[in-house]
C-alpha cells in the first residue's frame, strides 16, 4: 500500500460526499495504491451509514467506528494503529484544508523528507476573536513548550512509515499529535496555503476543547508551568518576609502598631490565590500522570472493517 489517508469524523454528513470525490480525483491520478480510512469518532448524525454505503462500494474505503466520542486527536490516533500505508496523510473531514495539497506534499515525502504538514497563509470565513485566539494559541505552546512546533499549522501533513512506526510507540493518553511529531524530528518540510472556510456543519472545536487542547500540548511538552509556580513562591515569599521585617521594625523601633485587618486579609487573599493556582498547575500534571498510570484502553473500536492480517 503506498498512501493511507486518515479522516476523523465527527457529524461530518454534509462533508463526506464532495470529500470523497475530490480525495479520490487527487489520489486516483497519482496512480498509487491507497486507502481511506475513516475513523467514526461517536456521530449522532448519519456519517456512519453514508461512509459504510460508500465502503460496500468501494474497497479502498475503510472505517473505524468508535464506541463513543474520544476528541479529535484519540480519533486520528485509532487510524494511525490501523493504517498500513507506507505514507500517512491525516486530514480533517471539513474541507478546510484542500486535498489537492496531498500531490505536492507526496512529491516531497519522495524527495527525502520525511514529514511534510501544511502551514496556513490565510484562514478564511472565520471570525476575529477566532483569528485572534488561534494566533495567540500557536505562539503560547510555542514559547512555553519545549520543542519547535511550526506555527499557524493543524494535523494536515503526511508521514512516511517510520515516522508512523514511532507514533504507534508513544503511550500518552492525552495526545497532542503535532508536537509528538515534532518531537520525533527527522527532516521536515511545509506548503503554504490558504485556509477556506468550512463546506457544512459546525466546528466540533469549542472555547473550552480548544482550552483543554492547549494544556494537553502544555503539560505534554513542557515543564513551564511548574518552573513558573515555583518562581512565583519564591516572589510571594520574598514579599511576606519584607512584610514581617516591616511589621517588627513598626512595633519593636518605631512603637507603631499596625492597626486594622486590610493589610492583613489582603495578604492572605493573595498568598491564599498563589497558593491554589500552584496546587491547581501540580494537579494538571498529576492527573495527566495518574490517567497514564491507569492505562485504560486509549479508544476502543465499535466495529470496523479493516482485517487484521
Amino acid at each position: 500500500m503506498n498512501l493511507s489517508v486518515i479522516i476523523p469524523i465527527y457529524n461530518e454528513e454534509g462533508n463526506i460526499k464532495l470529500l470523497y470525490e475530490r480525495l479520490t480525483s487527487v489520489v486516483g491520478k497519482m496512480n498509487l495504491s491507497y486507502e481511506l480510512v475513516f475513523v467514526n469518532d461517536g456521530s449522532k448524525d448519519s456519517s456512519l451509514e453514508i461512509i459504510k454505503q460508500y465502503a460496500a462500494q468501494h474497497p479502498e474505503i475503510k472505517y473505524i467506528n468508535l464506541s463513543r466520542n474520544f476528541g479529535h486527536q484519540i480519533a486520528v490516533s485509532a487510524g494511525i494503529d490501523n493504517v498500513v500505508g507506507n505514507a500517512v496523510v491525516i486530514i480533517d473531514a471539513d474541507l478546510q484544508d484542500p486535498p489537492e495539497l496531498i500531490e505536492p506534499m507526496y512529491k516531497m515525502l519522495n524527495e527525502g523528507y520525511q514529514v511534510v504538514y501544511a502551514k496556513r497563509k490565510q484562514r478564511k470565513g472565520e471570525s476575529l476573536l477566532k483569528l485572534i485566539t488561534a494566533k495567540l494559541f500557536y505562539r503560547t505552546i510555542d514559547r512555553l513548550t519545549d520543542i519547535d512546533i511550526p506555527l499557524d499549522t493543524g494535523d494536515f501533513r503526511i508521514m512516511d512509515k517510520r515516522v508512523v512506526d514511532v507514533l504507534k510507540l508513544m503511550p500518552e493518553k492525552h495526545k497532542f499529535l503535532r508536537a509528538q511529531i515534532s518531537w520525533i524530528g527527522f527532516k521536515q518540510g511545509f506548503v503554504t496555503y490558504d485556509r477556506d472556510e468550512r463546506h457544512a456543519g459546525k466546528t466540533g472545536y469549542t472555547f473550552s476543547k480548544m482550552f483543554r487542547f492547549a494544556l494537553d500540548g502544555i503539560t505534554a511538552f513542557s515543564s513551564t508551568p511548574l518552573r513558573l509556580a515555583s518562581y512565583a513562591g519564591f516572589v510571594v515569599s520574598g514579599i511576606t518576609f519584607l512584610l514581617m521585617i516591616y511589621a517588627l521594625v513598626s512595633k519593636f523601633v518605631y512603637h507603631d502598631v499596625i492597626e486594622g485587618w486590610t493589610s492583613l486579609i489582603l495578604c492572605v487573599l493573595f498568598i491564599g490565590g498563589i497558593q491554589l493556582l500552584v496546587i491547581g498547575i501540580i494537579g494538571e500534571y498529576i492527573g495527566r500522570m495518574a490517567d497514564n498510570i491507569r492505562n485504560r484502553p486509549l479508544y476502543i473500536i465499535g466495529e470496523t472493517n479493516i482485517k487484521k492480517e
